[in-house]
């Protein structure tokens, strides 16, 4: 294999530009990142640039048409950032418009170099980067695309060509799996894989028996509290398995949705027994995600809960009766495709599987690799309850396989729980196919503390909701925003309170911050701070001090609760949700200002308020803009039978729990009588 690098119009004009998704410096740091491990590996790089020419106007005809001067050559914008700059012996193409082989430039440097894979990372996925994929693709050049170093302008549009150049020009990779890939010179063509023998965890489990693979493509993984420990490998279904899945579901669906409701609940109710009663659950969870082992104890008690909830709403009336006709609401939706995050393996899972089977609807369920271990037991207790086989059916995977279930498979509906990249890609598909979707997409959620609180339980709450599971919950308290008066004192206040929190080994009882989920997790984190720091942010780590605290990074994926003090609003860490071990703290000179940085951001799952002011507690309550709001509580955390879903961007579609179970998980008839 003789790769090529491609990086495409990694400029600077480009990435200042509003509205890109991922953010710029997160897909910089990564396209850095992909940039030394090339060269690391001996593989060339070219750097394809847009060039403008103000002598002789070369703009395309839409930037003359708006006015617009953009990388013009020999200015700043028209440069890359630093760490992107081209070394000596690198080539650079210039290109006018869109596609990298636009000026004929690139193809005979790549057929000089005997190039026969390109790897491709850039900006604005949904046109130049498309373009040069295409281009290249009638050219007979295989492609990879750096999933995770490109972004676009325009996300929606994005998540189109992604499904669309998959399906025709390219395959898409997240930049270290890519990399392994590489240095270990494997072909394959599966995300962060591997070729393995072993049979270990099945690919899937259809119709209550499970499918193995003796050999085939698997996952690799690492024991977030342990990276030299090697976890079962997750081999990946492909279309046989969801084909044979969904179909499965589709059968089971005949008897199951007929079923007397009363009977579906006790089934419910015995598996929240059984979950109860398997005292090493709460064990393969804390080892497989690196959650601390007393959370993870608390994920089964509130797993069970959930279910002995879902199944209390088994005999609610599902029909109302206004003149002159009557609404039904009873009618199952069919067979949903439930797709679930790591890092709550079972309470998620359960809630979202608990919830189609209450209401009829047979499911096909996608975990996330990091959860599949977790995945297996629950079936086991599914089917042990007396679950139909047929009725939950699981496939292995990663991206690619989600992704397929929701394009390809014989689904219904879609519920998933995932990142803002997930959500746009499932939008763009259910859209397409006309498929329900509920979508939890994360939150960037911000406290307001005013002066009137009690500082004290204010920072010991707030330290606790933002690092107890590592930062790693969508709910996590990710930024606090105090009032100027108390903001020393409640600085001070709250760096102590994070100080009191036990870091380390997630399977001790009393440690409440555990590792992040993996190597990567946790380098992408240390990357952000680093990029913070080069801003001038200030940041501090209460647990340095700390002679124990150094050996954990070491041997795991830790990172150490981290406070970092930012007073621009626009900054990547105010921004963007770091989904780590970081508490951002801001200041507001007043309310207006306070409720403007809490609205702040694209998220608006959850939002809290510490203050005794019954006024506030009133304006809080109609100024905020999210889903979910607490008053003298951390946004961390939920009640197992009340609605959870986010406003803006942290939600599509009806709320998860609650009244929001039966609006996705049923149909509407409205039946008139004479």
């Amino acid at each position: 294999m003789k790769p090529i690098l491609l990086l495409v119009d990694f400029q600077r004009d480009y990435l200042a530009a509003p509205g890109l998704e991922p953010a710029a410096d997160g897909v910089v740091e990564r396209a850095i990142r992909l940039l030394a491990g090339c060269r690391a590996l001996g593989i060339p790089v070219v750097h394809v640039w847009t060039t403008v020419d103000r002598a002789r106007d070369s703009r395309m005809p839409h930037w003359k048409a708006l006015g617009k001067w953009s990388c013009v050559e020999g200015s700043e914008g028209h440069r890359p950032p630093d760490g992107l700059q081209p070394r000596a012996g690198e080539a650079i193409v210039h290109k006018q418009f869109f596609s990298g082989f636009g000026s004929g430039a690139l193809h005979p440097l790549l057929t000089a170099a005997n190039a026969d894979f390109l790897i491709i990372a850039g900006i604005h996925l949904h046109g130049c980067v498309r373009a040069t994929v295409l281009d290249a693709y009638e050219r007979g050049y295989p492609v990879c695309v750096a999933d995770d170093a490109v972004t676009s302008d325009d996300p929606v549009h994005a998540a189109i060509t992604r499904r669309w150049l998959q399906d025709r020009a390219a395959q898409f990779e997240s930049v270290d799996p890519l990399l392994q890939r590489l240095a270990s010179a494997t072909t394959t063509e599966i995300p962060g894989a591997v070729t393995s023998g072993l049979i270990g965890l099945p690919v899937a489990l259809i119709d209550g028996s499970p499918l193995h693979r003796p050999s085939g493509i698997k996952l690799l993984r690492r024991s977030p509290r342990c990276t030299e420990l090697e976890l079962t490998p997750v081999p990946v279904a492909g279309a046989d398995e969801i084909a044979d899945a969904t179909a499965a579901a589709r059968r089971a669906g005949r008897n199951w949705a007929s079923a007397e409701g009363r009977s579906c609940a006790l089934l419910l109710e015995t598996v929240a027994d059984q979950l109860l009663a398997d005292a090493s659950l709460a064990e393969d969870i804390s080892e497989e995600t690196g959650k601390p082992i007393r959370h993870a104890r608390e994920e089964v008690t509130a797993a069970a809960a959930q279910l002995r909830a879902l199944a209390g709403r088994a005999a609610q009336d599902m029909e109302v009766r206004p003149a002159p006709g009557r609404v039904i609401r009873q009618c199952p939706v069919g067979v949903m495709a439930v797709i679930t995050p790591w890092n709550n393996p079972l309470y998620i899972p359960v809630g979202k599987i608990g919830a189609a089977l209450i209401h009829g609807n047979t499911v096909v369920w996608k975990p996330a690799p990091a959860g599949s271990s977790v995945a297996v037991r629950v079936m086991e207790h599914l089917r042990a309850a007396g679950i139909p086989d047929g009725v939950v059916n699981l496939v292995f995977g990663d991206a690619s396989t989600a992704r397929h279930l929701m394009a390809k498979g014989d689904v219904d509906a879609v519920t998933l729980t995932g990142s803002l990249g997930a959500g746009r890609s499932a939008q763009e598909t259910c859209a397409r196919r006309h498929l329900p979707l509920q979508g939890e997409l994360g939150g960037n959620n911000a406290a307001i503390v005013w002066s009137d609180a009690d500082l004290p339980t204010a920072a010991a709450r707030i330290a606790e909701g933002a690092f107890g599971m590592a930062g790693q919950r969508c709910t996590a308290n990710r930024r606090v925003i105090v009032e100027q008066r108390c903001h020393g004192e409640f600085l001070a206040l709250l760096i102590a309170a994070v100080g009191r929190l036990s870091w380390g080994d997630p399977l001790e009882v009393g440690t409440e911050v555990g590792p992040m989920i993996s190597i990567g997790a946790r380098d992408r984190v240390v990357a952000l701070l680093s990029r913070a720091r080069a801003r001038g942010i200030r940041w501090l780590t209460p647990h340095r001090p700390d002679a124990l605290a150094e050996p954990w990074e070491r041997v795991g994926a830790y990172h150490p609760p981290t406070v970092a003090v930012v007073t621009d609003s626009r900054d990547e860490l105010v921004q963007e949700e770091t989904f780590g071990p970081v508490l951002v703290v801001q200041s507001a000179d007043d309310w207006d200002g306070a409720v403007r940085q809490c609205n702040g951001v694209r998220q608006g799952l959850a939002a809290a308020l510490f203050s005794g002011s019954p006024g506030l507690q009133r304006r809080f309550l109609s100024e905020v803009r999210a889903g979910i709001l607490k008053i003298n509580q951390s946004t961390a955390g939920a009640e197992v039978d009340l609605p959870f879903g986010g406003w803006k961007a942290s939600g599509i579609g009806p709320p998860e729990h609650g009244i929001g179970d039966r609006e996705f998980h049923t149909r509407t008839q409205t039946v008139y009588i004479i």
